[in-house]
């Protein structure tokens, strides 16, 4: 008689109350959130500004690109293929990112920044009253104004732990004594870094350069604006021809007179450093250091701010201001290509 089968007793049925499970639930959703506080004050405080060495990512819609894309052929492509392909800071413009597009170009952007491991660098230029009428004339209106910086700080926004170079309107405080309107552009400007500060964003408002305005009064300027001590520091010679050594210097008094702010130098023209004062496309020019060579104490790094090839307006027989000239780009990588 073949033995009985020994039959097993289930396993008790545990009960767990449902207070316990919604005390569990609350517990876990707890951790989460506090997990992602974490983890934004960790991108925070680790976001670190640009240095020596720090690379920048070569912009796809840069009008080098879009020009070669158009057919240039011989030197003229050359020159044109050379320079889309280096790192340099991307104008944000009314005229060419109005308002409804502007957030959707920095958030193209900050991909390619990402995918390339890259940082990222732009330029804001579309202030009220622009270049007061001068060959960059233009800008939005009062009221237009804060919304598109309001689209483009939500865009910088959505990645805290990309690191944004924000170059805050050239130009703008060192030419306000002769447009006589500081106290606008302090109001401004003002505004415009509240609407642009963000993790991992770091803001250089207008310095001049070194054969501009003396750095006593440069820093008297800046100090009026009311920044100091909400952005990183200032930029200085941008789209200018100013040698990297007189920029180092002329940061290193303007820091001193700012509670120690710090600087980027626009090296995209400077290789010969020779233009004898004139700043609208002089010629035999020729570009600079590449983005993130060099970096001292004051200095966070050199970068290419003003694209190479681009016109500083109709004068010495270039296009309109901003416009991709062939020639030009020719003659400023003779060197390099």
């Amino acid at each position: 008689m073949a033995p009985r089968k020994q039959l097993r007793k289930p396993p008790a049925r545990i009960v767990v109350p449902i207070a316990i499970v919604a005390a569990l639930v609350v517990v876990i959703v707890a951790i989460g959130v506090v997990g992602n506080l974490l983890t934004r004050g960790f991108h925070i405080l680790t976001a670190q500004p640009p240095s020596a060495g720090t690379t920048f990512v070569a912009p796809e819609q840069s009008k080098a690109s879009i020009a070669l894309d158009k057919g240039l052929t011989g030197d003229e492509a050359a020159a044109a293929e050379y320079l889309a392909a280096q790192p340099t800071a991307y104008w944000l413009t009314p005229e060419v990112d109005p308002i409804g597009t502007a957030g959707d170009t920095v958030l193209d952007l900050v991909t390619q920044a990402k995918d390339a491991g890259a940082s990222l660098a732009i330029v804001i230029y579309g202030l009220p009253g622009r270049d007061c009428g001068n060959h960059s004339a233009g800008g939005l209106s009062e009221s237009d104004y804060p919304q598109w910086l309001d689209e483009i700080g939500r865009a910088l926004d959505t990645a805290p732990d990309l690191q944004k170079i924000v170059i805050l309107e050239p130009d703008s405080i060192a030419l306000a004594p002769d447009c006589g309107n500081i106290a606008d552009r302090a109001r401004q400007l003002s505004a415009a870094v509240d609407e642009l500060t963000a993790p991992g964003t770091w803001i250089y408002v207008d310095g001049g350069h070194s054969n501009w305005l003396g750095a006593d009064r440069m820093a008297q300027l800046i100090r009026e604006t009311g920044v100091v001590g909400k952005v990183r520091g200032f930029a200085t010679n941008v789209s200018n021809y100013q040698s990297t050594t007189d920029e180092f210097e002329y940061a290193a008094q303007l820091s001193s007179m700012l509670d120690g702010a710090h600087a980027i130098v626009d090296t995209s023209r400077n290789g010969s450093a020779t233009s004898g004062g004139e700043w609208c496309n002089p010629p035999w020019q020729k570009v600079g250091e590449p983005s993130g060579t060099y970096g001292d104490g004051v200095v966070d790094t050199n970068l290419w701010i003003k694209p190479p090839g681009e016109s500083d307006g109709e004068c010495n027989g270039g296009p309109i201001a901003g416009a991709f000239w062939p020639n030009a780009a020719v003659d400023l990588t003779r060197d390099v290509r």
